[in-house]
Order: C-alpha cells, then structure tokens, then sequence
C-alpha cells in the first residue's frame, strides 16, 4: 500500500468517525430542541405501567425532570417477540405510524438479546425481576418445595411464564389444580379474597399487591426452565445514539446514588433489587 492510499484510507477513517460521532450528538440535539422526552412504556404492565401510573412511569417522569424535558409517554402492547418491540418502539416504529420512542423503558439486560438485536443499545439496569410463589399461610403453612402445593389451588397469569412454569411442573402433575386468570393482578385479588390457596407471579407484582400482609408470604420456587437468579431489565435506545446513552446512564447514576430509585419502588410496596 503505497504512501498517498494510507493517508487516503486514514482521512476516509476519519471522516467515518466524524461523521458517526455527528449523527449521535444530532439526534440527541434534536431531543433538546423538541424540548420533550419520548418515553416507551408497556400497557397494562402492572405494577410498572397501568393507566396513568406505575413505577415505569415515575421513572420516566424523574428521567426527563434530570434531562430538563417535559415527559412524551408512549404506551404500547406488548408484542410476540422482545424483537418486536424494539423494532416498533426503538429503532425503526410501527407500521401503523406510532414510535419509536427515544428510550424504551423495562428492557431485559441480556447478552444474547443484545447480539441478536443489534440495532438496539441496552444499558441502565435498575432491577432485577423474580418469579416468585406467594401462599396463604393459613392454608399452606409451610412450603418447602413443589410437593406442598398438591391439592392446591394455585392460581396464575394465563400469559405469562408463570403459567407455562405450573402447568409443566413435574409432568403436569399440578395441572388439574391450576387456576387461569387474564392477569396475576387478578390471580392475587383472588388470593386474597380467599379463593386460592396460592399464586405464581413476578415478585414485583406479589409485593406491590399482597404489600407485606402477614397471612400471606412470599417464597421461592425452583423451576429448571427458570433462571435462578431472575433477569435484570434496563433501558433501550438506538444502537448510535451515543449522547443519549450517557445522558441516561448518568440520570440513572444520579437516581440510584441519591435515592430516589428506591423510593419510586417502594410506593409502590417493591423492594428494589439489582444483584
């Protein structure tokens, strides 16, 4: 490679650079000039996003407070696919004309995700949700396995992993005894009312429902198919959205540090939990 094709090849590098660094600073710009902050959330997401509140919401609100934005909450459906949403809300936005969003919020923080997914920056982690098993301890005293909920009625969300989890259990052995509701919001006010012996859910929902009532404690039960330690969520933005990235990781930085992190959970009856 002679002397003129290196210095050309080194200019056109440069100017790759420059050019990337440009559109990231651009596109955050553009965010300050619109003066708000699109936030996506999901719908009915209880107890993150449901009608106008949620811990979701609140932690998009104190985001954009932090960034000096008026707040653009976006609330979508779930889709088929993690895939789905960050296509519709993240990066390229629905079909029909709604998103994307600057910043989707309760993304898993996955590596996996994250390479199959790679138009899509994921960072921020701020909890670690859990699938968790919360009984009547009136009806089930103790609870040291799977075994104590034979003859149970164990109630569960229809579309959610914790249906898949009991239905399967040791061969299908609980299925007769599996009570399937719309949402494990409804599967607990069951509970409580005393129609169920016991409920299989994300801690997050358990705790900001059952809000430390003595008759009812919280358990863990192993699954094989289930990650032992549960999944952390965080944010998504735009793979080169690079001033976006740090403006938000510093956001997070500041809620966490100061404390007011915790306490978005904890109205809600959560305890925060990252590691």
């Amino acid at each position: 490679m002679n002397n003129f094709t290196c210095k050309a090849l080194a200019a056109l590098l440069t100017l790759t650079c420059l050019c990337q660094a440009a559109r990231a600073e651009g596109e955050y710009a553009k965010i300050r000039e619109s003066g708000s902050l699109k936030v996506a959330v999901y719908k009915d997401f209880a107890p993150f996003s449901t009608g106008n509140q949620g811990i979701d919401i609140d932690i998009a609100e104190a985001l954009a407070k932090k960034l000096g934005l008026r707040l653009n909450l976006l609330p979508f459906p779930a889709g088929e696919e993690i895939g789905d949403d960050f296509r519709n809300m993240v990066w390229k936005g629905h079909y029909m004309g709604y998103g994307p969003a600057d910043v989707m919020l309760h993304a898993p923080v996955d590596p996996i995700l994250m390479t199959a997914n790679d138009k899509v920056k994921i960072l921020a982690p701020y909890y670690r949700e859990q699938v968790r098993l919360v009984r009547d301890v009136r009806k089930i005293p103790d609870f040291d396995g799977l075994d104590a909920l034979t003859g149970k009625k164990v109630g569960v969300d229809g579309t959610s992993i914790s249906s898949q989890l009991m239905l399967g259990a040791e061969n299908g052995k609980f299925r007769e005894d599996i009570k399937i509701y719309a949402s494990a919001t409804e599967a607990l006010e069951r509970l409580k009312a005393g129609e169920l012996d016991a409920v299989l859910a994300t801690r997050s929902e358990i705790e900001s429902s059952v809000r430390k009532d003595p008759n009812f404690q919280i358990s863990i039960a192993s699954f094989s198919r289930l990650p032992p330690k549960g999944w952390v969520v965080g944010m998504a933005i735009k793979k080169d959205d690079a001033e976006l990235a740090d403006v938000l990781q510093a956001a997070t930085d500041e809620l966490l540090a100061s404390g007011e992190m915790d306490k978005i959970f904890a109205k809600y009856g959560v305890d925060r939990v990252v590691h």
